[in-house]
C-alpha cells in the first residue's frame, strides 16, 4: 500500500525524469511497485463474475477415465464403463484371475468378449437397469451417462425427472414399441406414466448407460411412502405372533391370538407418565420391555414465512426444537413378562441420567436384554445388561471420559452373542481403536492398537465388516503411514486378537474400495486433491496387486486454466502438531501479483473438513476466480486425529482452531509472496457462520472481513445434540462467555450476516440476536435476510452473488463487475 505519511521521502517526478536514464528507472520502479504491492489488475472485474458464474459449467465433464464401477458376470469376470476424451463411452472386461486387462470397447464388441468368456450370461439384460418397485427421487452423484427407455407395451408413455424434492418436471413421450434415449446423471430417476397419469415404470440411472425395458413384467411402481410418523396406537407383535400390543390412551393393550381371556391392559398409565415408543420382546415371546415416559420440556421455536407462494399474508410455522439445558424426557425401563403376571420396574441406578437409551438387544437365549446409556454430558457411555427373571441390572462395558465421548462419530457396538463378546469402539488410548469384551468377565483386550506397530498412533474411522467365524474384520483407518496426510483412509484387515494385520490399500492417497460379490477382489481407487483418481484391482486377503485398472486423463480440465490444489503442512500453535491445509489459486493466477486471501471455514468438531480426494471443488474455486488466494484449514478441536487434538474444542468452541489457521497461513506466506495477509477475509455457513463472525471477533487484528451464513452464534440457542456433546451440561458460564451476542461490541473490520427466515436447523433468532447486540454496540455491519429460504441461505444465488460482492468491495477496494476501461473505478490503496 502507498504510505501517505511521509511524503517528502518520495523523490519528485520531475528530478526522476530528468534524464533517459532517469525515466527508464522510474518506469521500472513504477512496474514493480504495481507488481507486488496493489490489488492485481482484473480482480472483481466483470469477466472475473462470468467466469465466477460458469465455473461449475466450464468444468463438468472434463475429466475422464475416472471411476470403475464394476459389473461382475461371475467369480473372477468384470466390466465396466469408461468415458474417453476421444472415443466417447468405452467399455473394459477384466479377468480377475489372470489379471488380463481388454483393450477399450464399444458396445457391440463388449457383447461379444463377453459372450466368449461366459456363455451363460444373458447378454441383452447387461446394459438392462431395474425397475423400481416404489417411485424414487433423484440423487445426484455427479457422473454424465444416458438412459434409454424401450417401451414394450402397446401404450404411449409420458417420461417425467423426478427431482430430489420429488416434483415431476415432462419430458417427452415413448411411442408405444419404440426406443427413446435420453441424457442424464447418475443417480436421476425418472418416472414413465400412461394418458391417465398413472406409474407404470419407475428406473434411477447408473453411472453406465442402461436400457429401462417396460413391459408387461414390469412392476408397476407404488408411489414413495412418507416417513411413518410415531403411532402410538399402532400393532406391535410378539416373534411368535401370539401377542400383539397397542399402546392407546396412555397405556398397553395386550391381545392373545387364540385365547381372549388371556388380554390385559395396563391402567397406570396418563398423560404426564405414559406408555409408549417401540416394544423390545425377548425371542421366546415370554417377555418384553418397553418404555414410560414423563414430558420433560416441550420447546417450540416459531418461525415466518414472509412471502409464502399461496397468499399475499405472512404464515406462522412452529415446530418442535430441543435447546441446551432444556429438561429432557424421564424414562422409565418397565419390564412385563407377556402374560402379564410379572413386572419390573428397572433399577437406574447404573442409567440414572440418559440423554439416551439406545440399541436394545435381548440374548439369544431370552435370558435376559442389554442397551447403551448415554449419560447426558456425553461423559459416560455404558452398555447395561438387565436380568429377565428378576431385573436386576449389571454393568457389561463402562466408558468415561474427562471429556467428552464423541458418541456420534466414534461409536462401535458389535455383540458376538455365540462367544458372548463384544467389538467397542473407544479413545481411552487417546487414539480411537477397537477392543474386544468379554461380557462375562468385562476384560477388555486390544483389537487395533497395537496391531501396526505404531504404538497406536493411528485413528480406526469406522469398522467395513466383520466375520465372526473366522473372528477377523476390516476396519477404516487413517494415519497408519507415517510421512503421508494423517486424514487418508485406507482398509486394515486384522483378527479379533490384533495379529494377522494386513493393509489391503496401497498408494499415498485417500482411498475408498469395493468387493467382489465372493469378497475374493477389491477395487481400491484412490486419489487426492493433487492426484487424479487410480484404480487397482487387489487381492482382497493380501492387498496384492493384480493390475492396474484406470488412471484419470484431467487434460481437458487442465485446459480450462482450472489449477490443481496446493497442499500445505505447518505447525499449530504448540509449534509442533502438523496442521494441514489446501491453497487455491485462480485460472490465470500471475505470481508476480498480490492477492487477498480467503478463508472457507467449517470447525465442527464432528468431522474434519479439508477436500482429501480429487475433485473441482467449485465452492474454493468459485471464490477464486474473483480474484482470490482461497485456504481452506483444518485446526485443533475437529476430528479424525488424536483425542488431545479432539479435546481443543471442549468447552471451548469459540477456538475454532484460530491459533493453527494464523500461524499456517503466517506459514505459508512466508515462502509465498502472492499471499496478502494485509487483506484476509474468511466466510463459513452454520458453525462456519459462527466461525467466521468469531474471527472478527476474536482476531480483528488479523482478520478483515467476514461473511456469516446461518450461524449458531450462540451455543446456549442452537439445537442440543450438536451443543451439548462439545460445550457439555450443564450451562456453564463458558457459553455465555463464548457468546457471539455477548461479544459483538469487539467487532472489528466488515462484517455480513446471512440468514434464511425458514431455517429449521439453526434457529434464526440466533443472528437476529446478533444484530441486536451489533445495533446497541453502534456496530456497522450489513445483512440480509432471505425470505422462504431454509439453512445454507447463502447458497441461494442472490445471496452468493452479495457474499462476491462483498468481498470483492471490502478487499480489492473495487466495485464488482468493473469494465476493463473504467477508469473511475481505482482499486483503493490505502
Amino acid at each position: 500500500m502507498r504510505d501517505r505519511t511521509n511524503q517528502s521521502s518520495v523523490p519528485s517526478a520531475s528530478r526522476l525524469l530528468s534524464t533517459h536514464r532517469s525515466r527508464v528507472i522510474w518506469l521500472c520502479v513504477l512496474v514493480a511497485w504495481i507488481g507486488t504491492a496493489g490489488p492485481s489488475f482484473g480482480q472483481g472485474s466483470r469477466s472475473d463474475y462470468q467466469r465466477w458464474e460458469t465455473l461449475d459449467r466450464t468444468v463438468a465433464g472434463k475429466v475422464f477415465r475416472n471411476d470403475v464401477s464394476a459389473h461382475w458376470i461371475n467369480d473372477d469376470l468384470f466390466w465396466y464403463r469408461v468415458r474417453t476424451r476421444d472415443q466417447g463411452e468405452r467399455f473394459v472386461v477384466v479377468n480377475a484371475a489372470t489379471g488380463k486387462k481388454s483393450s477399450d470397447y464399444d458396445r457391440d464388441q463388449l457383447r461379444d468378449a463377453i459372450a466368449g468368456d461366459a456363455e451363460d450370461v444373458d447378454i441383452d439384460s447387461i446394459f438392462g437397469l431395474k425397475p423400481r418397485r416404489t417411485i424414487a427421487s433423484s440423487h445426484y452423484r455427479g457422473s454424465p451417462t444416458s438412459i434409454e427407455f424401450d417401451n414394450r407395451t402397446d401404450q404411449d408413455l409420458k417420461v417425467h425427472y423426478r427431482s430430489g424434492d420429488g416434483t415431476e418436471r415432462y419430458y417427452g413421450d415413448v411411442k408405444a414399441g419404440a426406443s427413446r434415449q435420453w441424457s442424464t446423471y447418475d443417480g436421476h430417476a425418472w418416472v414413465l406414466r400412461n394418458a391417465d397419469g398413472k406409474a407404470i415404470a419407475c428406473f434411477v440411472a447408473d453411472t453406465t448407460p442402461g436400457i429401462a425395458v417396460i413391459d408387461a413384467d414390469t412392476p408397476r411402481p407404488a408411489s414413495a411412502q412418507p416417513r411413518r410418523r410415531r403411532d402410538e396406537s399402532r400393532l406391535q407383535k410378539s416373534p411368535d405372533e401370539a401377542w400383539e400390543i397397542r399402546i392407546d390412551d396412555h397405556n398397553l393393550h395386550l391381545t392373545h391370538r387364540d385365547d381372549a381371556a388371556k388380554n390385559w391392559t395396563t391402567a397406570d398409565g396418563s398423560q404426564p407418565h405414559s406408555y409408549g415408543g417401540k416394544v423390545h420382546w425377548s425371542p421366546d415371546s415370554k417377555h418384553f420391555v418397553v418404555m414410560k415416559t414423563r414430558p420433560g420440556t416441550r420447546r417450540k421455536i416459531h418461525l415466518i414465512d414472509s412471502s409464502p407462494d399461496d397468499s399475499h399474508h405472512g404464515k406462522l410455522l412452529t415446530l418442535d426444537y430441543a435447546k441446551p439445558g432444556d429438561d429432557l424426557d424421564v424414562r422409565t425401563l418397565i419390564l412385563f413378562s407377556a402374560d402379564g403376571s410379572r413386572r419390573f420396574e428397572i433399577d437406574n441406578t447404573r442409567f440414572p441420567n440418559p440423554y439416551q437409551l439406545s440399541d436394545f438387544q435381548w440374548d439369544p437365549d431370552s435370558s435376559g436384554f442389554s442397551f447403551l446409556y448415554n449419560q447426558r454430558g456425553h461423559q459416560v457411555l455404558r452398555l447395561v445388561r438387565v436380568n429377565a427373571d428378576d431385573g436386576s441390572t449389571s454393568t457389561l462395558i463402562d466408558e468415561t471420559s474427562d471429556t467428552f465421548i464423541c458418541y456420534s462419530s466414534k461409536n462401535y457396538l458389535r455383540r458376538l452373542h455365540g462367544s458372548d463378546e463384544a467389538i467397542w469402539m473407544s479413545e481411552r488410548s487417546g487414539w480411537n481403536h477397537l477392543y474386544l469384551v468379554d461380557q462375562k468377565s468385562g476384560k477388555m483386550s486390544d483389537i487395533t492398537h497395537g496391531c501396526l506397530g505404531l504404538d497406536g498412533q493411528f485413528v480406526v474411522r469406522g469398522v467395513e465388516k466383520v466375520d465372526a467365524e473366522k473372528r477377523r474384520l476390516w476396519v477404516k483407518v487413517s494415519g497408519i503411514h507415517p510421512g503421508e496426510d494423517p486424514y487418508h483412509v485406507h482398509l486394515l484387515a486384522v483378527d479379533f486378537d490384533g495379529n494377522n494385520a494386513t493393509i489391503l490399500t496401497g498408494g499415498d492417497g485417500n482411498h475408498r474400495w469395493d468387493f467382489s460379490p465372493n469378497g475374493r477382489y477389491l477395487i481400491d481407487q484412490y486419489s487426492r486433491v493433487d492426484l487424479p483418481n487410480r484404480s487397482v484391482l487387489r487381492d482382497a486377503e493380501t492387498g496384492k496387486s493384480i493390475c492396474e485398472l484406470e488412471t484419470a486423463d484431467i487434460r481437458a480440465l487442465l485446459e480450462t486454466g482450472w489449477r490443481v490444489p496446493e497442499r500445505f503442512v505447518a505447525k499449530g500453535r504448540d509449534g509442533q502438531t502438523d496442521i494441514h491445509g489446501i491453497i487455491v489459486r485462480p485460472t490465470g493466477f500471475d505470481p508476480r501479483r498480490k492477492y487477498p486471501v480467503l478463508e472457507y471455514i467449517y470447525a465442527g468438531p464432528h468431522g474434519s473438513f479439508v477436500p482429501k480426494s480429487f475433485g473441482t471443488h467449485s465452492r474454493l474455486y468459485k471464490m477464486a476466480e474473483l480474484g482470490f488466494i482461497v485456504v481452506q484449514i483444518d485446526g485443533m478441536g475437529t476430528n479424525h486425529r488424536s483425542k488431545a487434538f479432539h479435546d481443543v474444542c471442549w468447552k471451548n468452541l469459540g477456538d475454532s482452531g484460530f491459533p493453527d489457521r494464523i500461524a499456517w497461513m503466517k506459514a505459508a506466506a512466508e515462502t509465498r509472496p502472492e499471499m496478502d495477509l494485509r487483506r484476509v477475509g474468511i466466510w463459513g455457513g452454520s458453525a462456519g457462520g459462527q466461525s467466521a463472525l468469531r474471527a472478527l471477533l476474536a482476531h480483528g487484528d488479523f482478520y478483515q472481513a467476514a461473511v456469516a451464513d446461518c450461524g449458531c452464534h450462540d451455543n446456549r440457542v442452537d439445537k442440543i445434540w450438536w451443543n451439548e456433546q462439545w460445550m457439555g451440561w450443564p450451562i456453564g458460564p463458558h457459553y455465555k462467555e463464548q457468546s457471539n451476542v455477548t461479544c459483538a461490541h469487539q467487532l472489528r473490520g466488515d462484517l455480513m450476516l446471512i440468514v434464511g427466515e425458514l431455517d429449521r436447523n439453526v434457529d434464526p433468532i440466533s443472528t437476529m440476536q446478533v444484530v441486536d447486540a451489533l445495533v446497541r454496540a453502534d456496530k456497522d455491519f450489513e445483512l440480509l435476510v432471505m425470505p422462504g429460504v431454509g439453512h445454507g441461505a447463502a447458497g441461494h444465488p442472490y445471496a452468493a452473488r452479495r457474499q462476491a460482492d462483498f468481498f470483492v468491495r471490502k478487499l480489492q477496494g473495487r466495485q464488482p463487475r468493473w469494465d476493463s476501461d473504467d477508469r473511475n473505478n481505482e482499486p483503493d490503496t490505502d
